[in-house]
């Protein structure tokens, strides 16, 4: 396949950035990078462009470097919280990948982040807290926090009795006064003193038993006389 030599005007990932000079195919460059502008062929009067290609490709990677180094500063200070079904294990089912934290970024703080700068060794397929590699730039780098949780709330633990003994319900913390027989020994206190002190309204108090009566003598008895 023939190739032909051209001078990029717009940064191309995987090929060059501006004012690189790169070698592509005749075909690539006719039907793609020439008729869209983003390469010009290589000649003397296009060669006198590259001092300006140069300058705007300094430009444009000093405002991406400005613009990675704000954003590692506020991926540090966030928690990306990820939910996940589990099993009655407490398993996953499947995993986090980098596109699963790329798709969290956007829809909880609409941060946009190709997920090829999301690093991580290996998918994520456990429950809990990780701190994720964040690639931003060649010369920026950060950490994200990000809690995977399950979706599946938690089974409910049998509530212990109160007391030792089940089924029955705790102690009584109600606190009583202390009775007192009224017949036998002290009265009682309080509210049931006064109702044995006082009889009852409407009713008369009890006197005390009368001594029995003497029974008369039959007539023709003769009567005791007082000595």
């Amino acid at each position: 396949m023939p190739k032909t030599e051209v001078i990029l005007t717009s940064n191309i990932v995987g090929l060059g950035a501006e004012s690189d000079q790169v070698k592509v195919s005749a075909g690539y460059a006719r039907n793609y990078l020439l008729p869209h502008r983003l390469a010009i062929p290589v000649t003397g009067a296009n060669k006198r462009r590259l001092e300006a290609l140069r300058q705007r490709r300094a430009e444009r990677e000093a405002h991406e470097f400005n613009t990675m180094n704000d954003l590692a500063k506020s991926l540090s200070k966030l928690v990306c919280l990820i939910k996940v079904k589990t099993g009655d294990d407490g398993k996953m089912f499947g995993s986090v990948t980098n596109g699963t934290i790329a798709d969290e970024l956007k829809h909880q703080f609409e941060i946009t982040l190709d997920k090829k700068k999301i690093h991580l060794e290996q998918p994520i397929r456990n429950l809990g807290e990780f701190e994720v590699e964040m690639r931003l730039h060649h010369d920026v780098k950060s950490t994200l926090k990000v809690v995977v949780e399950s979706l599946n709330p938690p089974p409910q633990a049998p509530e212990a009795p109160k007391t030792g003994e089940p089924g029955r319900e705790g102690p009584r913390t109600e606190k009583r006064g202390r009775r007192f027989p009224t017949r036998y020994g002290a009265p009682a206190e309080g509210k049931a003193a006064e109702a044995v002190a006082a009889p009852a309204e409407g009713k008369p108090a009890r006197s005390p038993k009368a001594e029995p009566k003497k029974p008369k003598p039959a007539k023709g008895e003769p009567t005791e006389k007082p000595n």
